[in-house]
């Protein structure tokens, strides 16, 4: 069977006719919200320079932060750019007011609707907040904006008020509302329940904005994706407030490999997407970051080199070069006599079996580790699969 992973798609249940997701990516605005970040505005321009040019189909700043963001909203809407600039701030007046300055399409607000932030945040009652949501959403639709209005909170909002705010904020003519879980307090089965019961009472279209602090962020935006929220919001490895929303590597490949959302992603920009952000924030991705991380293309034990030196498939469903990383595989005492034998190649030495498990029994004993990485790209790639071919055959 050509496909290594036909089995496991069947599992998966691809519809026939896949829907597409689109992605918002908040890396300038969510993003600049984790510890310690803050860009400058050449360094924004770049940043969305390159998330257009990799596809995604908005990208959110918000002009009210401080008069930096405010040039530099100014100055990527009139880069003419394919992607949506969303101008993000909060449901006021005023705010709406700052971001028609920079002669946005879209604009986004937002207003906490859970007890906790009327109560402790807001200090305004639900009444209060109903009517500065709908208030807000006929200004900026008055001023021919598109709209989308986030009800922050949502996860832990009475689901009566939630679904009469939604009700409200449709009729006064919002074009997306945003789901968020904003405490990433959700498990997928509550997100599923949540987008559901708001999409089937509501006809605009819903984003998913998934916190991760107990590390469910992705697995809960997919699964509000599955319940009908067409938009997920990502940042350039998941930085942003405390732990961050969805990595904008793990959805874009997500939607490609595992829903075939037929996106026009450039996968290959995505390790240096990674690595540009790690420049200018001094943030490193932790080693085994899923597809752009260090370690995400390493093998290390026997049995594991054994067969990615005869087929890279055999553990690794997507590969490297699609999301710009390379593969790399690992000398020392886990090593078997497979990837013995290939070191001896790599070395010039005479090779067969009992001189492989005595060079691998050798590493071994010298218990220090990990003692040498090899890439396993191009032209030796090549070589190497090759090579286990001939001598399958």
């Amino acid at each position: 069977m050509s496909d290594p992973n036909y089995y496991a798609h069947l599992y998966n249940e691809y519809d026939k006719k896949p829907r597409r997701i689109h992605v918002l990516d908040s890396t300038l605005r969510e993003g600049e919200q984790h510890p310690g970040v803050t860009f400058t505005n050449k360094q924004r321009i770049q940043i969305a320079w390159m998330l257009d040019y990799f596809g995604v189909d908005q990208i959110e700043i918000s002009p009210v932060v401080s008069e930096d963001h405010f040039e530099a909203t100014k100055t990527i809407i009139k880069q003419g750019l394919k992607a949506d600039i969303v101008a993000h701030v909060r449901a006021l007046k005023e705010d709406v007011d700052v971001a028609l300055k920079c002669d946005p399409k879209w604009t986004a607000t937002y207003l906490g609707i859970s007890d906790i932030h009327l109560k402790d945040k807001l200090r305004i009652t639900r009444e209060e907040a109903l009517r500065r949501a709908v208030e807000t959403v006929e200004y900026a639709k008055s001023h021919g904006l598109k709209m989308r209005f986030t009800v922050e909170d949502g996860s832990r909002a009475d689901p009566e008020f939630l679904l009469k705010v939604c009700k409200a904020i449709e009729e006064a003519g919002v074009d997306r509302i945003s789901l968020p879980d904003t405490v990433g307090i959700m498990r997928p089965k509550g997100m599923f329940n949540f987008v559901k019961m708001v999409k089937e009472k509501i006809k605009v279209p819903l984003d998913v904005h998934c916190h991760n602090d107990i590390g469910l962020a992705v697995a809960n935006a997919f699964a509000g994706v599955d319940a009908g929220a067409d938009q997920i919001h990502t940042t350039i490895d998941g930085v942003g407030e405390r732990t961050g929303i969805p990595s904008l590597a793990e959805v874009a490949v997500a939607m490609t490999y595992l829903y075939k959302s037929p996106n026009d992603f450039r996968l290959d920009m995505l390790t240096d997407l990674s690595r540009l952000i790690e420049e200018y924030t001094g943030i490193v991705p932790y080693d085994s970051k899923p597809l752009v991380g260090p370690t995400a293309y390493k093998h290390k034990a026997g049995t594991h080199l054994s067969a990615i030196l005869r087929n890279p498939a055999a553990y690794e469903p997507i590969p490297p070069r699609v999301v710009g990383n390379r593969r790399k595989i690992v000398f020392g005492e886990l090593a078997g006599k497979g990837g013995s034998a290939y070191l001896m190649s790599l070395l010039g030495l005479p090779k067969n079996d009992e001189q492989a498990k005595a060079v691998a029994a050798g590493l071994k004993n010298l218990r220090m580790g990990d003692l040498l990485e090899i890439p396993l790209d191009g032209k030796l790639e090549r070589k190497i699969i090759n090579d286990a071919k001939s001598s399958k055959d």
